[in-house]
């Protein structure tokens, strides 16, 4: 059995940022991927394939709270979900990292601090080539420059930024890792196509984990990437302080390997899986999991899409430039955070064809969609004990989750809505679309299901305090000394922004911390 410095399981924002930080150092790194590249083909652009047929989904079923099959919106792949995400890139506010009071509860502080994570904020921005305009978000803490330009808003989008701005509001364009250069089209990777939120990018234009982190790291000869390997668990010394060993199915066979540190970044909901399989003599209820934290508060935000119907047509083909943290921190009369608004990518008939609902007579699923703007809603949900991550007797996943918190997100559905019916430029509102198929206000809320796990987090927390948190602070586990975590799992709080470049400024973090331990 070879041993390694580092072994890596998991190849996505958290694993394949750190296999990029430590790739300098000369060590021995060893990335272990469950899944296999994406292939590059025609249905990497078709809606039919990504979202009707799902094909690069999963092929797995977990259960839920009431032991109905839930088949997880999840990809198994070198580079993970970054290889099907929006690349909208936000940092966490600087009020996320303290404790917080909403409606339903409190959100705890973080172990650290905003000015902890700021400058490998700066340096994952720079990583993931992130697009955006620093300060015109009214929520945004202060970092450096963007490294490219905000993405430009199509005219549709335009014209409803001006409208926000008429009514008082702050929008301001979505940070995004793409790699565009809209100043020069010629020398532009990306081509602002209408498959990029939810698709993988034939072109390697998106910032994904493989393309901007594993891609890299494999270019030196110390760092070695082994695809189609499921780790099923890890096994510990006798005194239980040390992983001695990895144990995967690869290729239908058992292999073992061992390395002197092992960082897990499987996702939140299968890391903690891991950790729980792991359950040995000294660590009887999960490695790791004295304090009892581990798989559980899980948190997967709040989200939905509402879909606002106009009577002009939007021709917008790259949709998702769009922002609104007006409310994020809440509004006068509701002193509670609300959360965040931006826009999913261009939604198309064959996309809504899976939760379509009954629709007006003349009315078709393509017509609607040319006349729709798409808009993501995302607000906190809070880590209740009782939302976690367990398994069943045959090690199959269960999530259990119970939605909380929930006052503010209505309110920032309602929110939206009155500002769309205040339209100018093409308003939503029905006195003044009187005429023809559109002549009423017509909006499509549609909440995300505990199957859409894109946002997943919080079920191996860090803390200073081993009795109620799995990891310490450099994201390592309290009672296993070779053990890290370096995904979404390691979150105290959810916040209300999309997790990822949190997730790939922490790997960063925690690669400058094993660099200072290995030397």
């Amino acid at each position: 059995m070879e041993n390694y410095d580092v072994i890596i399981i998991g190849s996505g924002a958290g694993g394949g940022t750190l296999a990029y930080r430590l790739a300098a150092s000369g060590k021995k790194i060893l990335i272990l991927e469950r899944g296999g590249y994406i292939p590059r083909e025609k249905e990497n652009w078709s809606s039919k394939a990504v979202n009707t047929e799902a094909r690069y989904q999963a092929k797995e079923t977990w259960r839920d709270r009431n032991g109905k099959p839930l088949h997880p919106h999840t990809n198994y792949c070198v580079g993970g979900n970054t290889k099907f995400y929006g690349a909208a890139l936000f940092r966490l506010r600087e009020r996320d990292f303290r404790e917080l009071r909403h409606h339903g509860g409190v959100s705890p502080a973080w172990p650290i601090s905003y000015q902890d994570l700021a400058p490998y904020y700066d340096e994952a921005e720079a990583l993931y080539h992130v697009h955006g305009n620093r300060g015109e978000d009214p929520s945004d803490p202060p970092g450096a420059a963007y490294p490219h330009p905000a993405v430009s808003h199509e005219p549709r989008l335009q014209h409803l930024s001006e409208d926000f701005e008429r009514q008082g509001l702050r929008p301001f364009h979505t940070p995004l890792g793409i790699m565009v250069n809209e100043r020069n089209r010629r020398a532009s990777a990306c081509i602002r196509c209408n498959t990029c939120d939810g698709y993988p990018c034939m072109v390697n234009a998106k910032s994904d984990a493989q393309v901007c982190a594993v891609d890299r790291a494999i270019e030196s000869p110390n760092v070695t990437l082994l695809t189609g390997v499921k780790v099923e668990r890890l096994e510990t010394s006798a005194s239980g302080r040390e992983i001695t060993r990895v144990v995967a199915i690869r290729e239908g066979r058992t292999e073992t390997y061992s390395a002197d540190i092992v960082a897990v970044s499987c996702g939140a909901i299968n890391s903690a899986a891991l950790l729980l399989r792991s359950a040995n003599g000294r660590h009887p209820d999960g490695l790791a999991n004295g304090s009892g934290a581990v798989g559980r508060h899980y948190m997967g935000h709040t989200n939905s899409v509402l879909m606002a119907v106009s009577k002009c047509p939007n021709p917008t083909v790259f949709q998702k430039t769009l922002s609104v943290n007006d409310f994020y921190f809440g509004e006068p009369g509701f002193d509670y955070p609300m959360g965040h608004i931006s826009f999913v990518g261009k939604l198309d008939g064959e996309t809504l064809k899976g939760g379509a609902p009954p629709l007006t007579p003349g009315f078709t699923l393509d017509l609607m969609a040319s006349h729709s703007l798409d808009f993501w809603l995302t607000s906190e949900d809070l880590p209740d004990p009782d939302n976690r991550v367990t398994l069943d007797r045959d090690g199959n996943i269960v999530l259990s989750y119970r939605a909380n918190n929930e006052e503010g997100h209505k309110r920032l559905i309602a929110r939206l809505k009155n500002l769309l019916n205040r339209q100018r430029s093409c308003p939503v509102h029905g006195h003044e679309c009187h005429q023809g198929l559109f002549a009423r206000n017509l909006y499509l809320a549609e909440r995300i299901p505990l199957a859409g796990v894109a946002h997943q987090n919080g079920t191996i927390r860090f803390g200073a305090d081993p009795r109620a948190s799995a990891l310490d602070v450099n994201c390592r586990a309290h009672e296993v000394d070779n053990l890290y975590v370096v995904d979404a799992s390691f979150f105290p709080s959810s916040a209300a922004v999309n997790p990822a470049l949190t997730i790939m400024a922490n790997a960063l973090r925690v690669g400058s911390h094993l660099m200072e331990r290995m030397n």
